[in-house]
């Protein structure tokens, strides 16, 4: 049986690196618990639009 976890986590701008570096690492545990893929996104919302940035498997360039 497939599924996901989702978590939504608002995270000050001055603090993205620092929580992504935590997010990778957390990512390792669990896929060393047997999740079958991670992925790790910030969303910035601008006037009139948002953006998702991946990080992960998929990296964004």
């Amino acid at each position: 049986m497939r599924y996901i976890d989702g978590y939504v986590l608002p995270v000050p701008k001055k603090n993205v690196t620092v929580d992504r570096r935590m997010a990778q690492k957390a990512g390792k545990v669990w896929r060393d618990h047997g999740a079958l893929e991670y992925i790790e996104c910030v969303v910035r919302q601008g006037r009139g639009s948002v953006r998702a940035y991946l990080y992960g498997p998929e990296e964004n360039s």
